[in-house]
């Protein structure tokens, strides 16, 4: 009887290995699709935030690349226009020396002050390399720096000094894209008087950014006041640095 239950536990064996087996195959499949399962949805999670991330990460970048074209494009301009500048000699750039004449009737801007007329031609005054004086202003030929300066000498009776307490004279700027002049530079000066008149000059000078096209005049409170005797009293103009 002994024997045949050896016999029986031996052949019986083999099978309950094989049932182990599978069940442990079974468990490490299981045990697989979980940890899929798991890695998928952590995945599925991860996308928003990732596509969130990405996008605050393109904004400011395309922010600063338009920042950094538009501070490119300035350079490049002001870069052309310096090479245009740079290209000229000293006697090629455009420069303007206007001496004062006798003045026609008053000639005015809307409310603004009277216009002052120049002499171009005669005398101490040029125009040299297309820095035209036309219609009481210089036009400016090329874009750039230009030094602008002017003096208005300011004389009377002293009959006159009752009537007006002070003077003043101011530089101009007229583009066709604005249509209000705008003030460059502008001084006033209290008079005082001197003996039987008095005169009162004011000079003004200063570097000025300009634009191909721009028009510089000069404006003074009282024409009818203004030294046209001699033209080193009273003069205008400007020149390309």
């Amino acid at each position: 009887m002994d024997r045949v239950a050896e016999i029986t536990l031996a052949e019986g064996a083999p099978g309950t290995s094989r049932a182990s087996g599978m069940h442990l195959r079974e468990d490490l499949r299981r045990v697989r699709c979980a940890v899929l399962l798991c890695l998928l949805s952590v995945l599925v999670l991860m996308l928003p935030t990732a596509y969130l991330l990405v996008g605050n990460l393109r904004a400011p970048s395309s922010c600063a690349g338009q920042v950094t074209e538009e501070r490119g494009s300035r350079f490049l301009k002001q870069r052309a226009v310096h090479t245009v500048t740079d290209t000229f000699s000293s006697e090629e750039k455009p420069r303007a020396h206007l001496t004062v004449k006798k003045q026609d009737p008053v000639n005015t801007m809307g409310n603004h002050m009277p216009i002052l007329q120049w002499e171009d031609k005669r005398g101490l005054a040029f125009t040299k390399n297309n820095l035209n004086y036309s219609s009481n202003a210089l036009v400016i030929p090329v874009s750039g720096d230009y030094y602008v300066y002017a003096q208005v000498t300011f004389r009377g009776p002293i009959g006159s000094y009752s009537k007006t307490n002070s003077v003043t004279e101011i530089i101009t700027k007229v583009t066709d894209s604005y249509p209000e002049p705008t003030q460059l530079l502008t001084g006033t000066k209290t008079l005082t008087e001197k003996g039987n008149s008095w005169f009162q000059p004011i000079y003004l000078g200063a570097v000025v950014s300009l634009e191909v096209g721009d028009k510089l005049m000069v404006n003074v409170s009282d024409i009818k006041l203004v030294d046209y005797t001699k033209e080193h009293k009273t003069f205008f103009g400007a020149f390309l640095l």
